[in-house]
């Protein structure tokens, strides 16, 4: 019998002492419950070592003070941890669902997802939640019994399912990344229903974080100024606020000050909109709340207008930054170069690569490259680069 989590108290949460197993056995652990021993696999994973140098926003050798994947997974789930404690749901799985839901990504961050995306067309594409699913299922060898990591049921469910149902009335099984449909001939994950509550608020506590970190990054990068913010509906307030509250106070504090109410603000509209939603729906188990038709965790109609807000101001002013745009070229050329030339030549591959390959230009080589390339760190990617491309790089 796994072992409860006593912190899980509403009637609505997923119980770790009920989890539907892992698709290999395994004896249970007697000092741990299910979902904490799936946060200490992910740990322990390559797969999160490496996000350490994969990029949030900019490229790992623009500076140590600006975000990471590996950064950005953490203030994830302790966002993600605080909330769920409040609602009464298990820490651990939320934990765990925010700490892997990043694992998929590509070097370069989206820059090197639509690059490897379009390299793959012809070949079932790419796809990062798919990616992230391919991972702890399969390209994970660190156990004896298994490949993957032998995640639970709830969790592999919350890391697919996390952003709502994947097939609906307009998105068949034909329409899914190849990834995942694959996996769904072995494992039913209910694609059709929406996840349990734990992954809900990971997804979430995702968007208040990178909202709002980004904002940060953004200041600290000097691509906007924070005048350039006033305007901004909730972030133009909290700006105000601190400006007038400590007059003279230095811009990096100010910075901190405003962005800590920011993710306050958001979280307690998240709750505040979540109670709501559980006092109309009156979910008695994990199971009615994937059965809802619409998603239990959720910010307030207000709240959803401010970060569309938001994320306008961030598209046009961070994320198509001239910049920005100038080192996101660079990546996807990186990456675009990386794929072809391995696609062509295998034998370029280091050798554990090269297994799986059905030769030049072959569908499975395909995925092996692409599998390849989307493990890279951003600084891998560029050595990996330069020791192809550079005719005066002598290493191998």
């Amino acid at each position: 019998m796994p072992i409860a989590n006593p912190a899980a108290t509403a009637p609505y949460a997923t119980r770790a002492e009920e989890t539907r197993g892992r698709l290999f056995a395994e004896a249970e652990s007697a000092t741990r419950t299910p979902f904490q021993r799936d946060r200490d696999r992910i740990i322990h994973s390559g797969a999160f070592r490496r996000l350490k140098y994969k990029t949030q926003v900019f490229v790992y050798h623009e500076g140590d003070n600006y975000r990471t994947r590996l950064s950005h997974s953490l203030e994830v789930a302790q966002v993600a941890r605080s909330i769920a404690r409040v609602l009464g749901l298990d820490e651990d799985l939320a934990e765990t669902l925010a700490l892997a839901h990043d694992l998929g990504h590509t070097p370069f961050g989206h820059a090197g997802e639509t690059a490897l995306d379009r390299c793959m067309d012809g070949f079932g594409g790419f796809d990062h939640n798919a990616q992230t699913l391919r991972i702890v299922t399969k390209l994970e060898r660190r156990y004896a019994r298994f490949d993957g990591l032998n995640l639970t049921w709830e969790t592999l469910e919350g890391l697919v399912k996390h952003n709502g149902p994947v097939l609906t009335p307009k998105r068949g099984v034909d329409a899914l990344p190849r990834a995942l449909a694959e996996y769904a001939e072995t494992q039913d994950l209910e694609l059709t229903t929406y996840a349990g509550p734990e992954a809900q608020v990971a997804a979430l506590a995702d968007d208040i974080a990178y909202n709002n970190h980004d904002i940060d990054d953004g200041l600290r990068a000097g691509l906007f100024e924070i005048e350039d913010l006033m305007a901004l509906p909730l972030v133009g307030d909290a700006f105000r606020a601190v400006l007038d509250e400590f007059p003279g106070l230095e811009t990096t504090r100010v910075i901190h000050e405003a962005v800590r109410r920011l993710i306050g603000a958001m979280v307690d509209d998240l709750l505040a909109e979540t109670l709501r939603r559980l006092a109309d729906a009156r979910p008695a188990s994990a199971a009615d709340v994937r059965a809802m038709d619409r998603p239990l965790v959720g910010f307030s109609a207000t709240m959803r207008e401010h970060n569309a807000a938001l994320k306008s101001f961030l598209m046009q002013r961070m994320y198509r930054h001239y910049r920005v745009n100038r080192s996101m070229s660079k990546a996807q050329r990186i990456v675009t170069d990386l794929f072809e030339l391995l696609h062509r030549e295998p034998d370029l591959l280091p050798p554990e690569w090269q297994e799986g390959c059905d030769g030049a230009g072959g569908l499975r080589t395909s995925r092996r490259v692409c599998d390849f390339i989307a493990g890279m760190t951003d600084r891998f990617a560029i050595e990996e680069h330069r020791r192809l491309f550079d005719l005066h790089d002598s290493r191998a």
